[in-house]
């Protein structure tokens, strides 16, 4: 891989200069850390809505219902993993995610809290099989064949099978297919709630590179970034707000 070679540089400064800007920025910090304690408080007051559709998947086993991919703990985190049809593959960026994020010591680490993570896709269950196996990957992974799933929690957009919202919006234009999703679920004995859904940047926690090149002079490079005049751009707009 090459490496493009900056042509544009921060300010130089002196050490006492530098500490003066960092202890402003570190009150800024300070001050989103709290926010986002905050906004966390508030997503866990959050209300459920029961989930009353028998929703149907296929899984290694056969046919399974939403309960029961929460091997029996009480929280659920679907993963709504996006697949590019054309090559009958799962789509790049989710697998970024899914060889970064859902591995087996995290997975393990969220088990230990009441919390399963699977995977859901709308492609048939062979196929997914077929992939994961390529991949190397162990995560449970399911398919919605193409079911209601997908389309009710608004991660595969068709207006022939549901209305077509993406981030709580009404969306124009021509969007189809896949798109970035989460939901997660809370079970109570043998009922199902929806608790929660994040789109868009809401999924940038799945994607580890991102906190580190935040700290760094270039940041993401990526076209939508506030950054200087002369920053390097141009990288693919995994982030890009929607």
């Amino acid at each position: 891989m090459t490496t493009t070679v900056p042509t544009a540089y921060p300010e130089v400064a002196s050490r006492a200069e530098w500490l003066t800007a960092r202890r402003r920025l570190l009150a800024r910090e300070r001050e989103v850390t709290h926010l986002r304690d905050a906004v966390n408080a508030e997503r866990r007051r959050m209300p459920m809505v029961k989930v009353d559709k028998d929703y149907v998947f296929e899984g290694p086993d056969g046919e399974v219902r939403l309960v029961d991919l929460f091997e029996g703990r009480p929280q659920l985190y679907v993963h709504h993993f996006m697949w590019v049809d054309a090559e009958d593959r799962g789509c790049p960026s989710c697998s970024a995610s899914a060889e970064l994020s859902f591995t087996d010591g995290d997975r393990a680490l969220l088990a230990g809290r009441g919390l399963t993570l699977v995977c859901v896709s709308r492609a048939p269950y062979a196929s997914i099989a077929r992939y994961r196996d390529q991949q190397g990957w162990t995560f449970p992974w399911y398919s919605s064949r193409d079911g209601d799933f997908t389309y009710d929690f608004h991660a595969t957009l068709d207006p022939a099978r549901a209305p077509v919202v993406y981030n709580y919006e009404p969306v124009d234009g021509d969007l189809r297919g896949d798109v970035p999703g989460a939901s997660v679920f809370l079970r109570r004995g043998g009922e199902v709630f929806h608790t929660y859904s994040a789109f868009a940047r809401g999924l940038e926690h799945t994607s580890v590179g991102y906190p580190f090149l935040d700290m760094t002079p270039y940041g993401r490079q990526e076209e939508w970034e506030d950054s200087p005049d002369g920053w390097p751009r141009g990288g693919v707009a995994a982030g890009l707000p929607l």
